[in-house]
């Protein structure tokens, strides 16, 4: 009998909660797919020490884990507040101060950590503090003085984060820190690195140039946070490899009513464009105190994979909550009961489409025949992952077996919505052998048995960057049945 298996993935983040060998031992077990490391914290050794650790603890559960490189990006906040925290009462003036010394706060202004936002603000903008707890319309700009009066008052402390609603701040999507941390994601080999704050897809190509140049073999993915991020959407999602819907700031600067119809049409548009979708923040935000969920974090995280999100993300959940592995067990769950919808299973897309790559064709030809043939697994032998990737596009509730020699694509490709990676280190000349070799190792996992109808697509040149250009459907135990 072969296991149900969860096709949306889980991307979690490391923290003090899962800091420990037998915490990360706990949620690799649960079900992660791939552990972020957000480098807004931690030292770039510190940062290296995960990641070996990731790896090396994957490896003893036998589970290729990607690693995802989160960068800090313009993060633009409020300085520090000289006696602590002050309490701001709705129609009473208040100064976001670019003057104003590091630790010099008060009850009448506070500084900033970008020292342009008064060049980027006018009288009647609105700014939204720490996640909209403080909202703030701007009266006037006097050099490096934004006065304001108070529209939502309430406790502001230190360090906390500054939104134009609307969008148009023009602070640069990469900082210096960003670049340098670019730097350490190639030395720790991340699989994929996110640049935070894009606006457009220059930021996308100049991350990706970095990255490139320092050695780095990862993927690109887009946070979608910035309210231009929108305007600039197809651009983006086109230079990227992946994109995040990232809730928190974008639903800061359209407003939160705004998020689920924007969330969906990101989705959609992403699928569309053969690119990977992760949606994220505070989907199962009251499991840092609850072992058990809420109602509506159960329907959020249910929505996201009926929409066809390829993965779902936890952030302060996984990495200071107290039941991280209870969380991502939740999450798993909900995730595998969404999928057995038949609007998760089901796709018509780009069946009217013209196809331009000969790996793409066969791809789309193989999940094609795959839903209407009553096919047990679908085994892509691939070098890039790219096949794989192609076929996750379509809903389907049929595995997709990502089998290759590489390393780095068997972790990358643990991203993809249904795809499953198998290390597959032989490259046979004989394509029979490779075929009998493909299917005894998917039996020897347990994803096949005698009797399945499998799709095997690979390349005449095996071993080559974008050479499928064949599907052959085999018998487990009687691979001579068909002819392909």
């Amino acid at each position: 009998m072969i296991a149900v298996m969860r096709r949306t993935k889980i991307v979690a983040t490391l923290g003090p909660a899962t800091e420990s060998d037998a915490a990360l031992d706990s949620i690799i077990k649960a079900g992660v797919d791939v552990l972020r490391l957000n480098f807004s914290h931690g030292s770039p050794q510190e940062h290296k020490i995960r990641a070996e650790r990731v790896r090396a603890i994957g490896k003893k559960n036998h589970r290729h884990l990607g690693i995802l490189a989160d960068l800090q990006g313009p993060k633009i906040r409020t300085e520090r507040f000289r006696d602590g925290a002050i309490n701001l009462t709705n129609g009473a003036d208040f100064c976001l101060n670019a003057d104003c010394g590091v630790n010099d706060g008060d009850a009448n202004q506070v500084g900033i950590t970008y020292k342009n936002l008064p060049d980027d603000v006018k009288a009647k903008d609105v700014l939204v503090l720490d996640d909209g707890r403080i909202v703030l319309q701007v009266k006037s700009v006097d050099g490096p003085k934004i006065n304001c009066s108070v529209l939502v008052g309430g406790e502001l402390s230190d360090n906390k984060g500054i939104n134009l609603k609307g969008g148009g701040l023009t602070a640069e999507a990469l900082t210096e820190k960003d670049k340098a941390d670019i730097v350490t994601a190639a030395d720790i080999e991340a699989d994929f690195v996110a640049v935070s704050f894009p606006r457009n897809a220059d930021d996308i190509n100049l991350a990706r140039q970095l990255l490139r140049d320092a050695g780095g073999e990862g993927g690109i993915i887009a946070k979608i946070e910035r309210a231009e991020a929108l305007e600039n959407l197809e651009a983006i999602i086109k230079a990227s490899d992946a994109v995040m819907v990232a809730r928190g700031d974008l639903g800061v600067e359209i407003g939160d009513a705004n998020l689920p119809a924007v969330q969906k049409k990101i989705i959609n548009l992403a699928r569309s464009l053969n690119c990977v979708i992760i949606t994220a923040t505070q989907m199962m935000e009251s499991m840092r105190d609850n072992p058990i969920p809420t109602r509506a974090e159960v329907f959020d995280v249910a929505n996201a994979v009926l929409d066809g999100t390829d993965a779902v993300m936890l952030s302060a959940e996984t990495a200071t909550g107290k039941y991280p592995s209870e969380t991502i067990r939740s999450m798993s769950d909900i995730c595998i009961n969404a999928e057995k919808e038949s609007r998760a299973s089901r796709s018509s897309h780009r069946l009217n489409t013209i196809f331009n790559r000969v790996d793409e064709a066969i791809a789309m030809a193989s999940m094609y025949t795959a839903n209407h043939l009553g096919v047990r697994a679908i085994a892509s032998l691939t070098e890039t992952g790219s096949t794989a990737l192609w076929m996750s596009r379509i809903s389907s509730g049929i595995p997709i077996y990502a089998l290759s020699r590489h390393e780095s694509t068997n972790r990358k490709v643990n991203l993809y919505r249904g795809v499953f990676p198998i290390y597959f280190p032989t490259i046979h000349t004989n394509h029979a052998e490779a075929n009998q070799e493909a299917i005894d190792l998917m039996k020897k996992q347990k994803a096949v048995e005698d009797g399945d109808l499998v799709i095997i697509t690979k390349g005449d040149l095996m071993g080559t960057d974008g050479g499928t250009n064949a599907m052959k459907i085999v018998e487990v135990g009687n691979m001579a049945k068909f002819v392909g």
